[in-house]
């Protein structure tokens, strides 16, 4: 088994989000205000070697955890850093609106979102 996760995995579960840039809060070397709830999945290792990501749909308030369902990875082809796109269970969202949510910080690279 790889010492790292396997994003797509995650695909359809329920995760345990750790919110480490909250609703509001700036981005510490972009200066960009995110709209929403940015964090990670514990206990786990992506390809860059930081704990997997996650990107917060459809909650609007700032959140220091949330447990959700994994609906797309968003898995970025110029850079190491898959990001899972987590909502609250019963919601959903198109790879267009999942776009527009992120572009504020995945404007910078090109992806490609994967669903089940």
């Amino acid at each position: 088994m790889s010492k790292y996760s396997n994003s797509i995995e995650f695909l359809d579960k329920s995760v345990n989000v750790i919110i480490d840039r909250t609703l509001g809060s700036i981005h510490p070397e972009l200066g960009i205000i995110y709209p929403l709830n940015y964090g990670f999945i514990p206990n786990t290792k992506s390809p860059d070697g930081e704990e997997l990501d996650a990107y917060i749909l459809g909650i609007f308030e700032p959140i220091s955890e949330f447990r959700g369902k994994c609906i797309a990875v968003l898995q970025r082809k110029n850079d190491d850093d898959d990001k899972l796109i987590v909502v609250p269970e019963g919601k959903d969202y198109s790879n267009e609106q999942i776009s527009a949510l992120v572009e504020f910080v995945e404007r910078y690279f090109d992806y490609t979102i994967f669903r089940d």
